[in-house]
């Protein structure tokens, strides 16, 4: 890919006071769940200090963003109180306004949670509903100015695997994002705001899982860059029949995959890893030049 070509593929994501620019590598969110009950990590930083340092530990391995996280979202999981969620994540988010750099993202799909917390200094707004959970939060992103993730999701935490079906699961996700999108721009949020998800795991089969990953270019119709996350989930157990702390190689050729297919944000738990992985698929994939880079 040649200079012109490239430089032409960058655009910037609004976030705020902050601005991130895409397209000249894939950026990496890091990982945060302040919960006792998330798949991968429930429990392992429930405390204030514990969170904070590992957000820095994310930070000095490469990450751009770190998204905190204070509700179980995994297959099953039901709704955790508003109370509950603010007590989790805002003092977590104003700690680390203090202490690392990099932007701060709030993974919630309640209005009250998404405004507290960008109070308390977050720059991003991940709702894995699209903005169709609360009416109240485009109007909060709009308010604001934060960067948004608009995910797909079929269902709820709850019941979302609970046979999920499509006539057409490539079709029916690209008519939601494009919905959603629509009641975003409504609202007035700018669409250089804006970052679509698929949804890997949310309301979706294994093979949904791989369809999606496989034809990522096709949700490039919409104009909106795309944010995955896959990271240690069970499609890649089911595949490997492996637990959940034994899926990093998985994880890694997901994530190679998707920055192929043309992600420019993968979400992920290991964020040294992903970021080495992540250098060489930006190579590959035309991102970065080979010979702007003798070293990592």
């Amino acid at each position: 890919m040649n200079e012109r070509v490239r430089k032409s593929l960058t655009r910037e994501w609004i976030c705020r006071d902050q601005r991130l620019v895409l397209g000249e590598r894939t950026l990496i969110m890091g990982i945060l769940n302040v919960t006792p009950d998330s798949f991968s990590d429930g429990g392992d930083f429930m405390d204030i200090n514990r969170a904070v340092e590992h957000a820095q530990i994310m930070q000095d391995q490469g990450a751009d963003v770190i998204d905190v996280g204070g509700e179980s979202t995994r297959p099953g999981a039901d709704p955790v109180a508003l109370e509950q969620e603010l007590d989790r994540v805002v003092p977590v988010i104003k700690a680390l306004k203090e202490r690392i750099s990099i932007p701060i993202s709030v993974d919630t799909y309640k209005a009250n949670v998404a405004r507290q917390a960008l109070q308390a200094g977050a720059h991003i707004v991940n709702d894995i509903s699209g903005l169709g959970f609360d009416p109240d939060m485009a109007g909060v992103v709009a308010a604001s100015g934060a960067g948004l993730i608009m995910m797909h999701i079929r269902g709820e935490p709850r019941n979302m695997q609970k046979n999920p079906v499509y006539d057409h699961v490539i079709r029916d996700l690209i008519d939601f994002f494009q919905e959603r999108i629509d009641c975003a721009l409504d609202a007035g949020i700018n669409p250089m705001q804006i970052i679509i998800d698929p949804g890997i795991g949310f309301g979706k089969t294994l093979v949904h899982n791989y369809t999606l990953i496989r034809n990522l270019p096709d949700f490039k119709c919409l104009g909106y860059p795309i944010l995955v996350g896959p990271s240690r989930k069970s499609f890649i157990g089911k595949a490997l029949n492996l637990p959940v702390q034994e899926r990093l190689e998985g994880t890694l050729a997901a994530v190679t995959a998707c920055i192929l297919n043309g992600a420019d944000i993968v979400r992920v738990h290991d964020v040294k890893e992903t970021m080495r992985a992540a250098h060489v698929a930006d190579f590959i994939a035309g991102k970065r030049n080979p010979a702007d880079h003798v070293n990592p």
